[in-house]
């Protein structure tokens, strides 16, 4: 039944992106009215009413950025991106994977986040990605297998870490052509892609990138070595010629949150073409963790505001990983919404919570959501009533410890094996300076912070000013 459902939201995706195509932004409000012959469900009618809204003022800054996918894309992106993400990952994906979910009774994740490779091309302060062995890979057949299976449960999202991805190229642009139906994103450095990999990634039109980049020249090569920042540019500038969906992923930290939370910097990202952005903030993984590089409370209060803020302004999409907990009801990982399976197999909650009891090797991907450590994830979320402290290791470290030891989970850390009594002490006196700031933010009557009531702008002031 999902297959034929997903073949006549594909017709009808066809006939839309053909209607559209002819002048996209006049015919936005007509779009609407197609996307309600395959969003009908009572759910989707709030996203379809701002949608409708949207898509008649021109001056608002999601209708400009909807102008800019029109314009920046080039066509063969433009039309995977509708029949990928759109109807494959959120339509016909998100129902067929509420029916996996209650078949097998565990989490299902919208997303997986898997690393082709452990090896780098640089070394940047303070990546626990630096920590893993350098040697270990995923063969290509243990890649395919993930996407098969999870193409079973409905999962069509597929994210790439490492390491470095595009130290593999040559099979992820194999992985997209295999998996056309798949949308792909990598985590990238940026400083592998040419021209020739651009042409490739124009082609096969389902392969997306975040970029790292650390804010300008100085705050990038701080971290990530002399150089590095010119070639982020360069890549971006050849990303946007190819019409290349792409996006800045800056982990902000105490030492660059001035810079990454300007409006001179989210201006300058969407100047050079990105279409979203990917705020994380820095998470003391592996037993050399910078810990001076912790954001601090007041700190992560500005950024929360600025991000806000930026929604609501500029023509880009912006997430931020831990601050937009209560928009997605706490921690996504666990499978969730998404799970990480690093270089060696091993299948763990998350990319920073390297903890786990299944390797894909040698077990399937559901019974590693059935895992001790992943049932505990399910029937703790969220970890905290206040979703401004969404996460289990930097936000409620006690949490993690938990079930970490009840699970019988063990370190996938390869080099320094680093317990997660060590990991989350690092994280507990953090946390509670948070917890002060947080609880302050958070309403318990309505669930929600009291900044959606709040001038944005003006608290961001505020906030920068208290920093």
């Amino acid at each position: 039944m999902a297959k034929a459902k997903q073949l006549l939201d594909k017709v009808v995706v066809n006939e839309m992106y053909k209607y559209m195509e002819k002048d996209p932004m006049k015919n936005l409000p007509k779009m609407v009215d197609w996307a309600q012959k395959i969003m009908t469900q009572k759910a989707y009618q709030g996203a379809l009413d701002l949608f409708r809204k949207i898509a008649k003022d021109p001056e608002n800054n999601w209708n400009k950025l909807i102008q800019r996918y029109f314009s920046e894309l080039n066509k063969n992106t433009q039309k995977k991106f509708l029949t990928n993400f759109i109807v494959n990952a959120g339509l016909v994906g998100n129902t067929m994977l509420d029916k996996s979910r209650e078949k097998y009774d565990c989490n299902v994740p919208w997303a997986i986040l898997f690393d082709p490779t452990a090896a780098c091309n640089l070394k940047c302060t303070g990546c626990w990605a630096a920590e893993y062995g350098k040697n270990t890979q995923l063969d290509y057949s243990v890649m395919e297998k993930i996407i098969n299976e999870g193409k079973e449960l409905g999962i069509y999202m597929y994210i790439l870490s490492g390491g470095e991805p595009l130290v593999r190229k040559d099979e992820i642009i194999k992985l997209c052509e295999e998996h056309s139906d798949c949308m792909f994103l990598s985590f990238t450095n940026a400083t592998l892609i040419d021209e020739k990999f651009a042409s490739e990634v124009e082609r096969v039109g389902n392969l997306a990138f975040a970029i790292s980049v650390e804010g300008f020249e100085a705050e990038t090569d701080m971290r990530r070595g002399k150089g590095t920042y010119q070639k982020v540019m360069k890549a971006m500038d050849i990303l946007k010629k190819h019409g290349v969906i792409f996006g800045f992923s800056t982990c902000y930290h105490s030492k660059n949150v001035d810079v990454v939370g300007s409006e001179k910097w989210v201006d300058y990202m969407v100047e050079k073409g990105c279409t979203f952005g990917w705020y994380f903030t820095y998470i003391p993984v592996g037993k050399d963790a910078v810990l001076d590089l912790l954001a601090r409370p007041e700190q992560r209060e500005y950024m929360l505001y600025k991000v806000r803020e930026f929604r609501k302004t500029k023509p880009i999409y912006i997430l931020d990983f831990w601050n937009d907990g209560e928009y997605v009801n706490g921690c996504v990982a666990g499978g969730n919404k998404y799970l990480h399976i690093n270089s060696n197999g091993d299948v763990e909650p998350c990319a920073f919570i390297h903890y786990s009891n299944v390797n894909i090797k040698e077990d399937s991907l559901v019974h590693a959501l059935q895992s001790p450590l992943f049932k505990m994830y399910k029937e703790g979320q969220p970890f905290n009533k206040n979703q401004l402290r969404p996460c289990p290791l930097l936000d409620n470290p006690e949490k993690l410890r938990n079930m970490v030891e009840k699970s019988g989970a063990h370190s996938t850390q390869m080099n320094d094996n680093e317990t997660v009594e060590e990991l989350t002490d690092k994280c507990k006196e953090i946390s509670e300076e948070w917890a002060v700031a947080a609880d302050r933010l958070w309403n318990p009557e309505t669930g929600r912070s009291h900044t959606e009531d709040a001038d944005i702008a003006a608290r961001a002031k505020e906030a920068a000013e208290k920093k």
